[in-house]
């Protein structure tokens, strides 16, 4: 199978490539910096922008599958940079009759009084949804893993704060998922014709906190973690103090750490496991993981 993963480059299409060529497809790799990147000699590469028309002819060209991992949070006006290219990518996915599309989504709990961060994922399934392509939404919560920026912002918490004083809805529940499988869902979609036309939660085996995150982290690095909650920080306020606190982007950490007032647990009718069953890996053991690779 021909398989495009758009937004290539990033923290998950680096490893998704990898897995792609593993499982036997022929990858095309597309990015603004795709050039600048390594990758292996038998994937093809196409440099483009979503954001500039005339860079993106024949982006689908003889593609069979897409993988649709764009995100725009370090732009200000990133929901409606989303929007534009996810109708951009979805009229060039049509025209060219792409048979399927996959996109990670984020799981965000009851619907409810959802952050920026959150409604702009909402609405991107919705402008690919429209598209002539079966359309698969694969959402999960944190991914974890050495390169995820949410990861990062839990990694330098707990190496920068013996005592953290928190919002309050550091206990929010949610349920990460490691970066393999993550992966594997994403790969393993592709060959299941269920999954075609759906909507799916991933996440690791069991419910956690951040709070219990941070210090589950903390105790495999040798730390204690002391963690005050306090009800009047906001999620406004907490995001600026995120920027003494952790090397991630602003731009970046600010919408990730807003969106952390909504319950993101996998709704056991939309789990994926139940439809696409892999080896999971407990949040301790991706945890693990992560800090030896970083």
């Amino acid at each position: 199978m021909r398989v495009l993963v758009v937004g290539a480059t990033g923290f998950v299409g680096g490893q998704l490539i990898e897995s792609l060529r593993s499982a036997g497809h022929e990858v095309v790799a597309f990015s603004r910096s795709a050039s600048e990147s390594q990758f292996p000699d038998d994937v093809e590469i196409f440099e483009g922008d979503l954001g500039d028309p005339s860079s993106l002819d024949g982006l689908c060209a003889g593609v069979d599958a897409a993988y649709y991992l764009i995100h725009s949070l370090t732009a200000e006006n990133f929901a409606e940079l989303d929007r534009t290219y996810a109708r951009r990518f979805r009229e060039l996915a049509s025209a060219a009759d792409v048979d399927r599309v996959v996109y990670l989504s984020g799981i965000s709990g009851d619907e409810r009084n959802l952050s920026p961060h959150l409604a702009s994922r909402r609405e991107v399934e919705s402008v690919l949804e429209a598209g002539r392509f079966d359309l698969t939404v694969l959402r999960a919560a944190i991914i974890i893993g050495a390169g995820s920026a949410s990861f990062r912002i839990v990694d330098d918490l707990t190496d920068r704060l013996p005592v953290m004083t928190v919002p309050k809805w550091v206990r929010t529940p949610c349920q990460p998922i490691g970066i393999d499988d993550a992966v594997a869902y994403l790969v393993d979609v592709l060959e299941v014709e269920e999954t075609r036309g759906g909507i799916y939660d991933i996440g690791a085996p069991t419910v956690w906190s951040y709070e219990s995150l941070l210090k589950s982290t903390a105790e495999q690095k040798g730390k204690r973690l002391l963690i005050v909650p306090v009800p009047l920080m906001s999620p406004g306020l907490s995001s600026h103090w995120l920027r003494l606190t952790t090397d991630v982007q602003y731009d970046i950490a600010r919408p990730l750490v807003e969106s952390m007032r909504n319950p993101v647990t996998v709704d056991s009718e939309r789990d994926l496991q139940s439809v696409v069953p892999i080896e999971q890996t407990p949040v301790e053991v991706a945890v693990q993981q992560a800090l030896a690779q970083g």
